[in-house]
């Protein structure tokens, strides 16, 4: 069996690894020239940590991040509102919470394929069926003969474009702002998530290396705004923690990504014949739970187990059965919370700062629990 992966993101290139560990053959085109590290970093947790076991990179992934034991809400002044103890999880599942720098998490998953060939400035421009399979045109001019396609290109995944051309894609109307920053934290916050909730705003930080820290800032804009501007961000953020304006004021301007926030409307079909979604091109997610990557490398794991276990049509039928609920769940939730977090009436602040502080341990904890938890193949 021969799968072309269309994405050498996180998703692409975890799949990647999952299938060759089956003897199964793969290669991997990606649109960009050369994988450059992005500055932004990324939380595997404890279901992406869990996958990652499996495929022998748990223990050098460990050694490249920071462990994260718990998630935070706070109010601007970092007073906490909701804490999500992950000792609990870590101790059930034997894998921790691990904030690693995605260019980092990228450079180990590529040095630990071993027959794939990753072709580069190769962007996907349409898929033709053909007697054979699928004929596969890029950009560059070349032109490949497929017989599996394996979409992991991302929110605006051509592939999803050319099968499934129907699918839609929603706008949060949120500005999200990211960097990477030389800081020491204070102790107690260097093993923490902590994301303050504001008016219409919100700011998250974790330290990803010593005396590195991954930060993200999201603010809710109206249609055809000017708020994009990084110079703005001190201003946005100046009733807030002095560790906050800390963190903004040391990130060289060049080092932070500005992006709009969308996801995709949830679909329920997956794959057509032998092409099949993963990752983002089958169930882009806000990033308000940290699962988007980690939803990507869980259906890495699931695909290649059914892909070993059945022919292809059944398998692509399996792994969308197992996935899809959860995927969605995720989706809908993420949506949810970001409503939630961006908030602007001081009433109805207050009554959700209240619900955080009011909702019991053993609620967070089933809830991750739901999302922690691998499928059973």
């Amino acid at each position: 069996m021969n799968i072309d992966i269309i994405g050498a993101g996180i998703g692409g290139l975890t799949t990647a690894i999952a299938l060759e560990q089956k003897g199964i053959k793969t290669r991997i085109f990606e649109q960009a020239e050369q994988i450059k590290p992005v500055g932004a970093g990324i939380i595997l947790a404890n279901n992406a940590m869990q996958v990652y076991e499996k495929l022998g990179l748990r223990k050098e992934i460990e050694e490249n991040g920071n462990p994260i034991s718990s998630m935070n809400i706070t109010k601007p002044n970092l007073n906490p509102l909701s804490k999500i103890d992950l000792t609990y999880f870590e101790q059930k599942h034997k894998t921790k919470n691990i904030a690693i720098h995605r260019g980092t998490l990228q450079q180990i998953l590529i040095e630990k394929l071993k027959s794939t060939e990753i072709n580069l400035d190769h962007k996907l421009t349409s898929i033709v069926e053909n007697t054979n399979g699928y004929f596969l045109k890029f950009l560059n001019g070349e032109q490949i003969q497929s017989s599996t396609v394996l979409g992991a290109d991302g929110l605006n995944s051509i592939v999803r474009q050319n099968i499934f051309p129907n699918n839609s894609i929603r706008n949060a109307n949120q500005i999200c702002w990211r960097g990477i920053t030389e800081c020491e934290l204070p102790i107690k916050f260097r093993n923490e998530l902590n994301e303050a909730w504001g008016k219409s705003e919100r700011f998250g930080f974790v330290q990803i290396a010593e005396n590195k820290i991954y930060w993200y800032a999201l603010k809710s804009f109206k249609k055809n705004s000017n708020e994009f501007s990084i110079n703005n961000l001190e201003q946005y953020f100046g009733d807030y923690s002095s560790i906050i304006k800390d963190i903004i004021k040391s990130t060289k301007k060049e080092h932070i990504n500005t992006a709009e926030i969308s996801d995709l409307k949830p679909t329920n079909i997956w794959f057509k014949e032998n092409v099949c979604l993963i990752g983002d091109s089958a169930h882009a997610t806000t990033p308000n739970m940290g699962q988007g990557a980690c939803q990507a490398i869980e259906d890495a794991f699931v695909l290649s187990e059914c892909l070993h276990k059945y022919e292809i049509t059944k398998a692509f039928s399996e792994y969308q059965k197992l996935r899809l609920p959860k995927a969605h769940q995720v989706v809908r939730a993420s949506w949810l919370v970001g409503k939630m977090a961006h908030l602007k009436n001081p009433i109805l602040i207050g009554l959700r700062n209240q619900m955080l502080r009011l909702t019991p341990t053993s609620v967070n904890r089933k809830q991750n629990e739901q999302i922690f938890q691998l499928a059973e193949i």
